[in-house]
């Protein structure tokens, strides 16, 4: 017999910086945001030991349609929050069960789970001379029902690393049975992890995450794993 080939539409393209933040909270807490029949997929070594979320924060510089065209507004930002895991056919894939928008038309979202901001700034500064290039990242995102994801950080640029190109299964949380496919590069620098413990590049950081319904997730015990600066991202959104 023929094997079975499930279509698929691409429905945009966009090119993106990130910052991603690999994290573990509370095991109970993360529980009640994951659907039956998935199951957490925490890795037990290398880069991402015992993180169980990750909080991304993205500038999407152009949002195309397939065939080029600017879609939407053309570029967002946000942040959202996704969790590794396995779907219910024991697959890899990642839950995103969280996010700030900051354009209002993007909430609640193709997951169904982007809140509008409020409030949305970001600013990124370069200053390069005799020695190390150095910059500054600021993001901030708060909702009206109160939850708030915000960080500050300077590093020293380090060479960064081409990954291979990969397809990644995005699924909603609330929806279950609505994914994303995402045929995904990037180009990411790790300029600080406890695992690995590559040079520490770091110069200074904060984060802020709370209020509404993060509040569990973040009480105050969770543990920072790598900071993660993916210089950018190319990907192009399949869905079945």
């Amino acid at each position: 017999l023929a094997p079975s080939v499930t279509a698929q539409t691409a429905v945009e393209h966009s090119a993106e910086a990130r910052f991603q933040l690999d994290l573990h909270v509370p095991d109970a807490a993360l529980a009640t945001f994951i659907p039956q029949g998935f199951t957490l997929n925490v890795s037990p070594q290398g880069p991402a030991k015992d993180a169980n979320i990750r909080v991304i924060f993205i500038d999407r510089m152009t949002i195309s349609t397939p065939d080029g065209k600017p879609q939407g507004k053309g570029s967002n930002r946000l942040v959202y929050l996704t969790v590794p895991v396995k779907d219910p056919a024991g697959n890899n894939a990642q839950l995103v069960i969280g996010g700030i928008t900051a354009d209002p038309a993007d909430a609640p979202g193709p997951f169904g789970v982007y809140l509008p901001a409020t409030t949305h700034t970001l600013r990124r500064t370069t200053t390069s001379g005799a020695g190390p290039i150095l910059e500054t990242q600021d993001w901030v995102f708060t909702a009206a029902s109160g939850e708030r994801l915000e960080m500050h950080i300077s590093f020293e640029r380090g060479v960064a690393n081409r990954g291979a190109a990969r397809e990644v299964r995005f699924y909603s949380a609330t929806d279950p049975s609505s994914y994303e496919i995402s045929r995904q590069q990037q180009v990411l620098d790790i300029l600080r992890n406890v695992t690995t413990n590559p040079p520490d590049r770091v110069r200074s950081f904060s984060f802020t995450a709370s209020g509404g319904s993060y509040t569990s997730l973040f009480d105050g015990t969770e543990r920072l794993l790598s900071w993660d600066n993916i210089v950018w991202l190319d990907r192009d959104v399949l869905r079945p």
